[in-house]
């Protein structure tokens, strides 16, 4: 298991491939664990009665604000060192432009937009075996039963899933800290999607794959291999010299709108 572990940590992006192949796998040969699954929170009479507890339902609101809060603070950072150029950033930039890139190309365009939207994967509320008139359909089987926002692969799993990207910036003597508060925090937003009927088991596991490999190319971009403007550094600079850019066309115009004030006022002296 050491060995094992060791391996996933020198090889991540292989390891990742390996466990969505695996996963894929999996639920191809075996469709019938997605029903069981799903089968276990849903009753014939109630459906899937875990949309009638409040306290799921509410948790169910958490991850995505956290993940706005996140997002504001990131946008927040990037801002400010916009408005006051002269000033040093906050944090490194390059911790903002990370969560936010990660956050727009996973869960954003390569979860919702790409996947849910084109998929066309129904949900299992949707499927005759819980009450609904579509099929089942099976991993990475495009289809025509759903039109848009479907459930292949699950978006709230992969912005639980996200998270991690706090472990990957944070300090080495905090990480297995936050790791293991996130953990049971990403199990827990996940299952309750499979809990609604919102997402089958497999849409879970896969948007987790899909979404932690976007977080690793941007983080090796950014971290591993950065060009020169993507150090802290070269942010820093880029984000000084347009900000000062900034200061100077609002002056201009600021200038530009009070001589035609002055000269619209004369006018009627």
């Amino acid at each position: 298991m050491t060995r094992f572990g060791g391996w996933v940590t020198r090889h991540p992006f292989r390891a990742t491939f390996l466990y969505i192949a695996l996963v894929s796998g999996i639920f191809l040969v075996f469709p019938g664990l997605d029903l069981a699954a799903s089968g276990a929170f849903h009753d014939p009479v109630l459906g899937f009665f875990a949309q009638g507890e409040p306290i799921l339902r509410k948790l169910r609101y958490l991850g995505p604000h956290i993940v706005q809060i996140i997002a504001i603070v990131s946008i927040g950072v990037l801002l400010l060192k916009l408005l006051l150029p002269g000033r040093a950033p906050v944090i490194p930039l390059r911790t903002p432009v990370f969560l936010l890139t990660t956050l727009i190309l996973g869960p954003g365009l390569v979860v919702n937009a790409l996947l849910k939207n084109t998929w066309g994967r129904p949900r299992p509320v949707m499927v005759e075996q819980f009450g609904g008139d579509m099929p089942y359909v099976p991993v990475w089987l495009p289809s025509n039963w759903c039109d848009t926002n479907c459930s292949f692969v699950s978006g709230e799993g992969s912005a639980s899933v996200w998270l991690l990207t706090l472990v990957f910036i944070a300090p080495k003597a905090w990480r297995p800290v936050i790791l293991a508060a996130l953990v049971p925090l990403i199990l827990a937003l996940s299952a309750n999607r499979v809990a609604f009927g919102g997402h089958f088991l497999s849409d879970t596991l896969l948007s987790w794959g899909v979404t932690f490999l976007v977080v690793l190319s941007v983080y090796h971009i950014l971290y591993r291999r950065p060009g020169r403007w993507l150090t802290d550094q070269g942010l820093d600079e880029a984000l000084t010299k347009a900000g000062r850019a900034l200061q100077r066309a609002v002056a201009m115009v600021t200038t530009t709108a009070s001589i035609r004030a002055r000269s619209f006022l004369t006018k009627f002296r």
